[in-house]
């Protein structure tokens, strides 16, 4: 997953419909803060969502961890905020997680 943190800010970072795209959140490829705006951050989310996971695809929490901590240091804050925003599904054990959509 070396190459994940410039594809989350890559070209098609820019959210339809938002006057600054979610690539100005980043600076390096790493995010530079998670929005308080909760529109803001529901871009971000959406972006995150499409750009680190596959559809279809299980992944553990340590492997979420680890393609949230390419773009963000607070990848617990990050994986709540996807989980909640429903573009991410948990099992009840928290075990396993999923793309959603």
């Amino acid at each position: 997953m070396s190459d994940t943190a410039s594809t989350a800010a890559g070209p098609g970072a820019a959210a339809p419909g938002g006057s600054r795209g979610v690539a100005a959140l980043f600076s390096h490829g790493r995010l530079t803060a998670i929005p308080r705006k909760p529109a803001r951050r529901e871009q971000l989310l959406v972006h995150l969502a499409e750009t680190l996971f596959e559809q279809g695809r299980d992944y553990s929490e340590p492997e979420v961890n680890e393609a949230l901590l390419t773009v963000h240091e607070d990848s617990a804050a990050l994986r709540r905020y996807l989980v909640v925003a429903g573009l991410l599904t948990r099992t009840r054990d928290g075990r396993s997680y999923r793309r959603t959509g």
